[in-house]
C-alpha cells in the first residue's frame, strides 16, 4: 500500500461515522480552554470526546467547554465519565444526545460508555457496562465501550451490540502505556476473527507517543487519549507527537514487521561477493 493510497482510502470507520484521523482526544485537565483549543488543532483529531455531566461541562468561572470547540469542524463523542452504575450512564448518554441534537452536531447518535467500578482504580465495572450497553443499543445509540483488556468481556460487549470495543491499555490517567499487549492481541483476535473490519480502539493509560505507536502496531484501529497530552510539560508539542505516532504505528502494522530472530542476519547478501 502506498502512502497516497493510505491518505485517500484508509479510513477509520465507527458505525455510521468515517474519519481520516485515527486519534481521538479528550478535553479534560487542560490548564485553559485556549490551550485545549491549540492541542485539539495540533493533534489532527476529528473526533473530540467530552464528558457530559454538568460539572464537567462548566468550569469554575461558569464557562461552557462547548463554546470553545468548533462544532462545525469536530464530531463530538459524548462520554459518561464519572458514572458508577448503568442507570446513571444511560441517563447521561441521553442528556448528551439531547445537547448535541440541539447543537446539530453529528455526534448526537453515539456515546462513549464508561461505567466505573470504583474511584481509586477507575477500572470499568464489567457487569454494569454490559447492562448499560444493552439498554443504550436498544435505545438506538451507537455505543463505544470503555472496558478492561479482558478478552471475554470484550467479546460479550460486541455480542451485546457495541459499535466499538475500547480496551484500556492501563488505568485511566496512569500513563503506564500498554501493560498487557498479549491481552490486547487476544481482544483483537476475538473481536476481529470473523469480522476483520470491527473497530477496536485502545482507550486510557497512554503516557507518551511510543504507547500510541505500540497500540497501533498491535493492529488496533485507533487510540483515544487525554491526559497524555493535557498533562504533558508542552501539551501542544505532545499533541503533534501523538498524531505522528498514531500514523506511524498504523502504517507499520499495515506494512508488516519482520519476524524477531535470536541470531543476526547480514544485511548484505553473500551471493556474488568477490572474496
Amino acid at each position: 500500500m502506498t502512502t497516497a493510497t493510505a491518505s485517500t482510502s484508509d479510513k477509520l470507520r465507527l458505525g455510521s461515522h468515517e474519519f481520516s484521523s485515527r486519534l481521538i482526544v479528550g478535553t479534560g485537565k487542560y490548564q485553559t480552554f485556549e490551550l485545549m483549543q491549540e492541542c485539539l488543532e495540533a493533534s489532527g483529531a476529528e473526533v473530540i470526546t467530552v464528558a457530559v455531566r454538568r460539572e464537567r461541562l462548566i468550569d469554575a468561572e461558569g464557562r461552557n467547554i462547548l463554546e470553545y470547540i468548533d462544532l462545525d469542524r469536530y464530531t463530538i463523542l459524548p462520554n459518561t465519565a464519572g458514572c458508577f452504575n448503568a442507570d446513571d450512564a444511560v441517563r447521561v448518554a441521553r442528556l448528551g444526545r439531547e445537547i448535541l441534537e440541539g447543537l446539530e452536531n453529528p455526534g448526537a447518535d453515539w456515546v462513549k460508555l464508561e461505567v466505573l467500578g470504583d474511584t481509586k482504580t477507575l477500572l470499568p465495572d464489567p457487569v454494569a457496562t454490559l447492562e448499560a450497553t444493552e439498554k443504550l443499543v436498544a435505545d438506538g445509540f451507537q455505543v463505544l465501550c470503555y472496558t478492561s483488556d479482558d478478552p471475554v468481556t470484550a467479546d460479550r460487549l460486541k455480542k451485546a451490540g457495541a459499535t466499538c470495543v475500547m480496551p484500556a491499555g492501563s488505568p485511566i490517567g496512569s500513563g503506564q502505556g500498554i501493560l498487557n499487549p498479549n491481552n490486547i492481541r487476544i481482544c483483537l483476535e476475538y473481536l476481529k476473527g470473523d469480522d476483520p473490519d470491527y473497530p477496536v480502539i485502545v482507550d486510557a493509560g497512554v503516557g507518551t507517543a511510543s504507547d500510541v505507536a505500540i497500540a497501533m502496531e498491535l493492529g488496533c484501529d485507533g487510540v483515544l487519549l487525554n491526559t497524555g497530552i493535557a498533562g504533558a510539560k508542552d501539551a501542544a508539542t505532545m499533541a503533534v507527537a501523538m498524531k505522528l505516532a498514531c500514523q506511524a504505528g498504523h502504517h507499520a502494522y499495515q506494512a508488516g514487521r519482520i519476524p524477531k530472530k535470536l541470531y543476526a542476519t547480514a544485511s548484505s547478501p553473500d551471493a556474488g561477493k568477490i572474496v
